[in-house]
This record gives C-alpha cells, structure tokens and sequence, in this order.
C-alpha cells in the first residue's frame, strides 16, 4: 500500500506544483524516489524530528501549498501530537498526515511501533478527517482526493507492503460514505484497513454456510457514514465489525451507539485488539491471533 501511495501522490505531484511532501527518516523509493528526484524542492526529509515535520506542513499550508506529512504511524501522530492538534487541527489546515504500517503491521518491533489507539486518539481531534483504506485501489482514490481536498487535516492511515487487491469491481469510493464491496441480506461486516483481508476471509467462510453476505469497507471512519451504517444495521439480521484497534473509540463503539440510538434489532458482534500491550513475538497474523483476531475464532463466535 505503501507503494501505491506514493504512485499516486507523484502523479498528482506532476499536476500540480503546491503539492509538497514532508518525511521523516524515510528513505525515499520507488516512486518517492522519483519524486524526490524529479521535484527536489518539494521532497523535505526532517530526519527523526516528527515535530518539526508536522510545523513546516503547517507553515506550508499557510502559504497555500498541498502538503502531506509522511512516516510510520506510531511516529506520524504520537511523537508530534502536540504540533498535530494546534498547528494543523486548531488551524484546520488541508495538511495530509500519513501513517505508514498502522495497526500492529510492524508485529515483531514491539509496542514502540504499534498504533492501536490511532483511530480514537486522531478522531477526537476537532476539525480532523480520518480515512483507512482496504487495499491498494481505495488507497489510490484515497491519496488522490487528499491531494485536493481542502476541508482541514486528514489522517490517512494505511498499510504497509503486499496488501491483495479487494475492490476491483466494488461500487464507487466516495469520501464519507460506506462502501459495499458485496451485498447480502443476512450478515452484514463492517470492517476498514488492512484487515479487511480476513473480513473477506469471513464473509467466504460464511457464504459457504448458506449465508447471504454483505461485506462493507468503512474506509472515512470520520466523518462517519452514520446513515449508512444505521441503513446496514436495519437491513440485516446479524452484523459483524472486525477492526484492528483498541475496543475504545473505533467504528466498534460507534456501531453499538448507532445500534442503541436507532433501536437496531439485530444481532451485533464486535471484534478488536485487546486494551492491552501483548508481548507476542511473530508475525502480523501471529499478532492478530493474539488479539483474539483470527478467522477461525471469530467463526466460532459468530457461528
């Protein structure tokens, strides 16, 4: 995904000339290579000072310029929080901030480089957008309409290396709006992010049991589609969300308030990562399974 973003961000480098991007002790490849090359006086490497990365993106923007701050996640919006929250939020400037490897993505160097609070922490942010998307083409439409949006900050949250492609064909990216990327009557996934790998891993799982599923990625976790997911609450008699984040101030707490307010009826089942630090050396999907977040133990739940 990583990739893809920065394919697209070049492009609409190439288009238009305010666009600016800050990293911080990124080393620029492929098609950050390329634009660090080709545009050198918009490509600004801070080295390890976050803080300064988010106030030049915040002077950038008053100046009238498009620029997106760029580093892992854990480093993008915890070590400059301060500087997130005045210079770009309390401003509402159009400054992009990136988190590369959200979620617990980067598994094996520990809490330091896990982000499983981001979603709550950048969502209580007055005047903040907060955009997750599934796969490399929503992170394409995503990066694209960030590019030229002007409403204030956004954190765009995104993966990391090797996410499959699973939009291809799905309806229309809106910004603010649910998207369905299939559609059934009896269970209903809302999910966002990488992990929408084994939501879809889930909803086959389900399909194969006779279930019809439908499978939505809420990639704009705010503003929230409340209508939708209300909408999606009431057309189904079972809905499942599977996020990877803290059980506190994601789209799972959000969904059972909307669930409450609209006297929803169906059945409702929440999965997320623990409210804990696990000490669990392995893989990502090792990681996951710690958490609790697995397909075989979410089918045991649900089924």
């Amino acid at each position: 995904m990583r990739n893809t973003f920065s394919e697209a961000l070049y492009d609409a480098a190439t288009k238009n000339p305010n666009i600016y991007i800050v990293v911080s002790d990124i080393s620029p490849a492929g098609s950050m290579a390329k634009f660090s090359s080709q545009y050198p006086d918009r490509f600004i490497n801070v080295g390890v000072a976050e803080q300064s990365m988010i106030g030049i993106c915040a002077g950038l923007a008053l100046k009238g310029c498009q620029p997106f701050a760029y580093t892992i996640a854990t480093f993008t919006l915890y070590r400059p929080f301060e500087m997130v929250r005045d210079d770009l939020c309390y401003q509402n400037l159009p400054v992009t901030v990136v988190g590369m490897g959200a979620g617990v993505i980067y598994s094996t160097l520990g809490g330091t480089h896990h982000t499983q609070e981001d979603m709550a922490i950048a969502g209580a942010l007055p005047n903040m957008q907060v955009i997750a998307p599934c796969d490399p083409l929503e992170c394409t439409d995503a990066t694209r309409w960030c590019a030229q949006q002007k409403n204030g900050p956004v954190y765009l949250r995104i993966g990391k290396a090797g996410e499959p492609v699973l939009t291809k064909g799905a309806e229309p990216w809106q910004f603010g709006k649910v998207r369905y990327l299939r559609r059934g009557s009896d269970v209903c996934i809302l999910t966002y992010g990488v992990i929408t790998k084994m939501a879809v891993a889930i909803a086959d799982r389900l399909q194969e049991q006779g279930k019809s599923v439908s499978l939505v990625s809420v990639h704009t976790v705010k503003p929230l589609d409340r209508a939708g997911i209300v909408d999606a609450l009431k057309r189904h008699k079972h809905v499942i969300v599977i996020e990877e984040h803290a059980p506190q101030g994601g789209l799972a707490p959000q969904t059972k308030q909307l669930a409450w307010d609209s006297k929803a009826t169906c059945r409702l089942d929440a999965f997320t990562l623990q409210d804990e630090f696990i000490h669990n050396y392995g893989s990502y999907d090792d990681l996951l399974a710690a958490h609790g977040l697995s397909p075989g133990r979410i089918l045991d739940v649900v089924t």
